[in-house]
């Protein structure tokens, strides 16, 4: 089916009028539009000169928004002239058609828009799936790729600026992120975490008045040499950070300060369980051995200058592992107790205790009192307290030279 050009050059192409449309062809769910540029010449990108021979032709195929339900392909017509200037380095160059799509684009620029709203809205998949729905047919790298291809928005420089340090990869790499904390947003990202970079960013970047930052030292030096007049303060995050480190340190170098249980604050020997491990008796085994040394060898190294990460990287171990062998002033500090934990169905153990029926155990009241759990929670608790029993004998059936015989 055939239409009208001047209608579709209105209805199509309205507010650009750098195109005419020759042919309009409606087949299978496509409308194809047949395009071709309406000046006379063109400017060259070089020299700025505007010419009008023509050197050849070539045809794009652009997809467009969708009308009606129908998808739009624009067979754009596209010139090559010829650039006579002889101080120009080039010869030919296309014609333009900066309104409707950029150059070597495959969609015009309308279609990048709402595929780059609905990239950022959405994402890959979910934004792939709304698209066909929309009859825009984009896969989810399509949307991807736009959503990277967008520039980055210029933003003032906050009056807050927070300042912290991340990990790229954890134990090995650390950048600094530079945010606003009056928007809440990401302002930029520094490299390293040292002092020479965000001083040079608050150098480049006048106007910050506060600077919430992290208690590192090279952030306090890069914000005293960047920005000298702003005041420095601490976030609620690194203040209750730093609470809990000198509780944690000062309780564990006064440890011996608190004073050992008597004799008249002990249960009697009838209430204590044969199973409960003496506090006073150190702790002895080949894992008490290792942990020894493990923690004679920290100390060491620390008492040699060496740092808690440096210890890490030389011993090979975790840096949580380091952190915790020289925080303990004791090496038998570094030993957790591993008791059982409750059960919700302690409170309930009389009932086996004191011959419960089996169907008893199950009822609704018992498993209303042990809340929360289903009515298997009690036969699932009761199966390793009783009794275990022989297990079933199987079967043992002839074999077929038995039954032959």
């Amino acid at each position: 089916m055939q239409a009208d050009g001047s209608l579709w050059d209105s209805l199509v192409f309205n507010g650009i009028d750098e195109l005419d449309v020759e042919a309009v062809t409606h087949a299978f769910g496509t409308v194809d539009v047949v395009a071709r540029g309406r000046a006379a010449g063109a400017a060259c990108p070089d020299c700025g000169g505007f010419w009008e021979r023509v050197h050849d032709c070539y045809q794009r195929r652009l997809r467009d928004l969708p009308l009606g339900g129908q998808n739009v392909v624009i067979w754009l017509t596209v010139r090559r002239f010829i650039c006579d200037a002889a101080d120009c380095p080039r010869r030919t160059f296309a014609e333009p058609f900066p309104r409707l799509a950029a150059p070597y684009a495959r969609f015009t620029t309308r279609l990048n828009h709402v595929l780059e709203h609905v990239g950022l809205a959405l994402a890959g998949r979910a934004g792939a799936r709304l698209a066909t729905h929309l009859g825009f047919g984009a896969g989810r790298m399509t949307l991807l790729r736009r959503v990277m291809a967008l520039p980055d928005p210029q933003l003032s420089t906050p009056r807050v600026l927070g300042v912290d340090d991340f990990a790229i990869r954890r134990g090995q790499t650390y950048s600094t992120v530079l945010t606003c904390g009056e928007a809440h947003h990401v302002v930029d990202v520094l490299p390293t975490r040292e002092a020479g970079p965000l001083a040079a960013w608050l150098t480049t970047h006048p106007g910050v008045e506060i600077i919430c930052r992290a208690r590192a030292g090279a952030y306090a030096e890069g914000a005293r040499l960047g920005a000298p007049s702003a005041l420095q303060v601490a976030d609620r995050f690194h203040l209750w950070q730093s609470l809990g480190r000198a509780v944690e340190t000062c309780v564990a170098a006064h440890r011996d300060c608190l004073r050992s249980p008597s004799a008249n604050d002990s249960p009697p020997l009838a209430a204590r369980s044969p199973a409960d491990p003496q506090d006073d008796a150190d702790p002895a085994g080949r894992r008490a051995e290792r942990k020894k040394a493990a923690h004679a060898l920290v100390h060491e190294l620390l008492d040699q200058g060496h740092s808690r990460r440096a210890i890490a990287r030389r011993l090979g171990w975790g840096l949580n592992t380091v952190l915790r062998y020289a925080a303990a002033r004791r090496w038998q500090d570094t030993f957790r107790e591993n008791r059982p934990r409750p059960s919700r169905l302690d409170p309930t153990s009389h009932t086996w205790s004191d011959g419960l029926p089996q169907d008893a155990r199950t009822s609704p009241s018992c498993t209303v009192n042990c809340w929360p759990s289903t009515p298997r929670s009690p036969t699932r608790w009761s199966v390793p307290s009783s009794p275990p029993s022989d297990p079933p004998r199987r079967a043992h059936h002839p074999r077929r030279r038995q039954c032959g015989r």
